[in-house]
């Protein structure tokens, strides 16, 4: 695009999309601030979570953990009770750990030293040294990637061309502002489906304005469907959980579990239980697999234990869900327990 390489087009094309931004940004409480951790927060956690979801777990975040040194103290498993929901518990682990470093050895202001933490990224570290420390690194993720991939029609975007583009675009004046404002026009107008091309404040510029949806193609992520068991073992005071690992729900706990249709023998084998109950199936989805979860519950001879004291996955409170459902079905016949019931 001509208009690209020329610098009073490029400026036109800059004061319209802040302007826009000026007007049009939504009040969001990590836009009122300038505290670099409180920003990194909100970077992590939007990552893989949209921002109405966001909201909640941030404000809950930040009263539980205000600075890096109170994350740092944190034993992990409080991080990830406090983070419990908002899923992909790697991002959680790496922030308890960036903070151990960052306490010990203080917040770099530069984008090379932030991405030498602990589980930051290109985005990340663009989005934190632009927006806390006015540095001009030109963040990409998926809203920029569909705005770049549309305004210069590029059906398949490849990652050393957005990086370039998205950095010969970037406001030098205000380059945390101006992150945000292409962020925020692919959140609110650019929007991947049925985009709003007649409220595009820099519409004119677009080459892709008479066929938005062409740019860029989906991406193709195959789930491979799996099927698992989980058994719900009742106790006197609660549940049996077993602590999780694998790099997916590592440091979570949730019910005895296991991949595989005829895990169930296995499950009722290792914990000396004859029989189980089927209970229903509960669905889920990773990145890259789509589980079929077959629930059963067995009556266990010991204590158990109350699940709202461990940072249980997504996963493990949908078994948990449909384990309360079916004791509130049968709470008349069989007797309830601990934190479900008298």
């Amino acid at each position: 695009m001509p208009w690209l390489h020329d610098s009073r087009a490029l400026a036109r094309f800059r004061r319209a999309l802040l302007a826009w931004y000026g007007r049009n940004a939504r009040d969001l409480p990590w836009r009122r601030t300038t505290d670099p951790y409180a920003i990194l927060v909100s970077e992590v956690l939007l990552q893989q979570t949209r921002v109405e979801q966001a909201l909640g777990y941030y404000a809950r975040f930040i009263e539980a953990f205000p600075d890096f040194a109170s994350l740092a103290r944190a034993p992990e498993e409080d991080v990830l009770r406090v983070w419990a929901g908002a899923g992909y518990y790697r991002r959680a682990r790496n922030l308890h750990r960036l903070a151990q470093v960052v306490a010990e050895k203080g917040l770099p202001r530069s984008y090379e030293g932030l991405l030498r933490l602990p589980g930051i990224g290109p985005y990340t570290a663009a989005a934190v040294s632009s927006i806390a420390f006015g540095e001009p690194a030109a963040v990409v993720d998926g809203n920029v990637r569909r705005v770049l991939a549309r305004l210069l029609a590029q059906a398949d975007p490849k990652p050393g061309w957005l990086r370039e583009t998205a950095q010969r675009l970037l406001s030098p004046e205000d380059p945390g502002r101006w992150n945000q404002a292409v962020m925020e026009l692919g959140s609110l107008v650019c929007t991947p489906k049925v985009p709003t091309c007649g409220r595009c404040p820099v519409a004119s510029f677009c080459a892709g304005r008479d066929d938005p949806e062409s740019y860029p193609l989906p991406r193709k992520r195959a789930q491979r469907p799996v099927s698992a068991v989980a058994l719900v073992l009742r106790g006197s005071k609660g549940y049996v959980l077993e602590r999780r690992d694998g790099q997916a729900l590592s440091g979570l706990w949730g019910f005895p579990f296991v991949e595989g249709e005829d895990g169930l023998r296995s499950l009722l084998d290792r914990y000396g239980v004859p029989r189980a109950e089927p209970l229903g199936t509960v669905e889920h989805a990773f990145t890259h697999k789509q589980l079929t979860i077959a629930v059963y519950e067995a009556c266990w001879r010991g204590r158990g234990e109350d699940p709202s004291r461990r940072p249980l996955s997504a996963l493990d409170r949908k078994i948990l869900a449909l384990a309360r459902r079916a004791i509130g079905q049968d709470q008349g016949q069989r007797g309830v327990f601990g934190p479900d019931g008298a």
